[in-house]
């Protein structure tokens, strides 16, 4: 059990080495491991793209760049706890016009 117990510890963060240190809200679910991106909103309002800082203005033409040519295209949305809700459902909206799957992240309770 030790033995696992480590295993896990070490193995944890490198399910999503791309992720910023965020603090995400508490939900029940389970968030799934396929992703191809992941949109990261920090209580500061600074939107990135994995670990990539972008403006507001330019998130979509990233995000087209970003996703261009993948198939069934993932974003992970990961917005800390406290963002407006508008920041989010920007980032939404933005991935239904561009026909983008779109999963938000949070903190398993």
């Amino acid at each position: 059990v030790f033995l696992l117990l480590i295993f896990f510890m070490l193995t944890s963060p490198a399910i999503t080495p791309e992720a910023l240190d965020l603090i995400l809200p508490k939900a029940k679910g389970k968030t799934t491991n396929k992703q191809n991106v992941a949109v990261s909103i920090t209580k500061d309002l600074q939107i990135y793209i994995d670990k990539e800082r972008v403006s507001s203005s330019s998130l979509e033409a990233r995000l087209k760049e970003t996703l261009a040519g993948v198939e069934d295209p993932t974003i992970i949305l990961r917005a800390e706890e406290g963002v407006p809700i508008e920041k989010a459902v920007n980032v939404m909206d933005i991935a239904n016009r561009n026909r983008y799957k779109i999963v938000l992240a949070v903190k398993p309770e």
